[in-house]
Parts: structure tokens; sequence; C-alpha cells
């Protein structure tokens, strides 16, 4: 996709963190916005400050979760807008612990938002993106899942952020693949941020009564929310950077989006132990600290 200006973009999770830097970047790039979230205000104070900007805004209350909530979201972007171009299905949250620890609801709630929130963007905008090509001889679009280093590497105390992550990896490279088969005017791309400053350590903050907490958090979960919130605030790559880099690789065609490149060698050790069969390495050899501080506070 190599032509913004005056197109339609549309950004789930939009109201904060990476989605919020996502309508920044398509707002300078003159780009009209559709902006999701589960926040009223941050949706309120988003909206507010892009039409400031000159820009036209819809923003909507929107569960991923749920297919008609998404569907909604379509159905009013082709009323105000009369087309999609370019999709982010964005939306996530996290939460930690010992995997065995984790509840139903832990999983209902990261799966419900992290997997099915990309199955449904997926399965409902790729179609009314193909329904646009039909009509537009012109039409070129984009779809950029958000997933995360989670997805390619499996670090302890993570394993429901992780497993979702990794779906939301196979699921793009899917879509990549049969977009390409049916040689759509399509591009797919997966983004793979690293510890980048969000609001995504906080996310428990919107997470919905159906799906809440039932009992108090275990060490396991305690410990993994603070060692989270502390690389995530350490973040030297801003979102902002990461949204630029994004729309780059957008204009390049590019699939994989980095934030961290050098994270990749990681990576490349996780490969390369699948290919030989040898059992995981420990994530922590190169800074045994951290194992350390975990383990520790996990005994606290």
């Amino acid at each position: 996709m190599k032509n913004f200006n005056d197109k339609v973009a549309v950004i789930t999770g939009g109201a904060s963190g990476l989605g919020r830097e996502f309508a920044n970047q398509a707002a300078e790039r003159g780009m009209k916005v559709v902006l999701a979230d589960v926040q009223q205000d941050a949706l309120d104070q988003a909206r507010s400050e892009l039409e400031a900007r000159g820009v036209q805004v819809l923003a909507m209350l929107c569960d991923v979760r749920k297919g008609e909530q998404v569907q909604a979201l379509a159905d009013a972007t082709m009323e105000r807008f009369g087309a999609v171009h370019l999709v982010f299905n964005n939306a996530g949250v996290g939460s930690g612990g010992l995997i065995w620890e984790n509840s139903e609801a832990d999983w209902e709630w990261v799966l419900g938002v992290n997997v099915w929130g990309v199955i449904h963007g997926v399965r409902i905008f790729t179609r009314l993106m193909l329904d646009c090509a039909a009509r537009d001889p012109s039409f070129e679009g984009h779809i950029v899942n958000t997933a995360s280093m989670a997805g390619l590497l499996n670090a302890p105390t993570m394993g429901v952020y992780n497993v979702s992550k990794h779906a939301v990896v196979s699921l793009s490279e899917s879509l990549y693949h049969d977009l390409q088969l049916v040689e759509a005017p399509i591009g797919a791309s997966v983004l793979c941020p690293y510890f980048v400053p969000t609001g995504i350590s906080q996310s428990h903050r919107n997470r919905p009564r159906d799906v809440k907490m039932t009992a108090g958090p275990t060490a396991s979960q305690m410990a993994a929310q603070a060692m989270t919130q502390k690389a995530v605030e350490s973040g030297k790559v801003s979102a902002a950077d990461v949204a630029q880099i994004t729309f780059e690789a957008i204009g390049a065609g590019q699939f994989y989006i980095y934030s961290h490149p050098g994270a990749l060698g990681n990576v490349a050790e996780r490969m390369d132990e699948i290919i030989h069969q040898r059992n995981p390495s420990d994530p922590y050899k190169s800074a045994p600290h951290i194992r350390d501080m975990l383990r520790a506070k996990m005994k606290q």
C-alpha cells in the first residue's frame, strides 16, 4: 500500500498506546480514522484531539471479543466513509503468572481479546476490503495484526500471553499466504514489538466483569506483573517510534515488523533448538539476575 491520503484506517485499541500512535501516523498521512476501544474517556479524548487537527474521525466503543461488535464497527465505518483500506487489529491485553495458576477467566479474557479480536477483525474486514477492491480497480489495502516478540519466544510466567501471540503470528502468516493465493490487492503484516512503553502492563484496568478475577493474585502473578511493568516502562523505543516503523513497513510491503531487531538472535536460537531437537534453553542465561529476582519475588 503506497497511497494513504484520503484513505480510511480502522484501528482497534485505538484510544491509547500503539493504537493511538497509529492514529497519529494515519492523520499525518491525510487518512480518515476509525477508532475502536473499550475505554470511553480515552476514546473521547483521542477523537477530540484528532478532530482538532482537522481529521475526520469515527470513534466507537467496541469489545473485540464480540463478533457482533466488530461487525457493527465495520458497518458504521462503511456507512460513514464508504470504504476501508487499512486495518490495525491492535487491541491487546496481558496477564502473567505460572501457567497452571491462570484461571479459566484469565484464559477467556486474554484469548478473547488477543486472539478472537484478531480473528473477528480478519474474517470481517478482509471480506469487506475484497468487496471494496471488486468495486474499485485502483484499490490497495493492508492489514496489520499486532502480535509480540512473545509470539516468537516463550518467556516464563507469561504463558497465557505467549499462547495468544503465537496464535496471532500463525493467523497472520496464514492470512498473508491466502491473500497471495487469490492475488488480492491487499497486503498483510504482523507486528512483533518487544518491551515498548504502553499501557499494556495495566490492561487489567479495563478487564470486563464477565471475566473478572474471582481470587486475589498469586505470588507468581504479582511477580510477573512487577517484572513486566518494569521492563515496559524502561523501554527505549517509544510507541510513536513503532508506529512510524510500521507505516514505513506497510509502504514497503513488509510482512514481519520488529521494534527491536536485536532480539531476533533469541528467535534464531529457538529455531535451531527446534530443528536439532534440543531442549529449550534458559531464557535468562545472559541475565541470570533477572531469573533470580523473579524467583525471589515469587517466594516473598
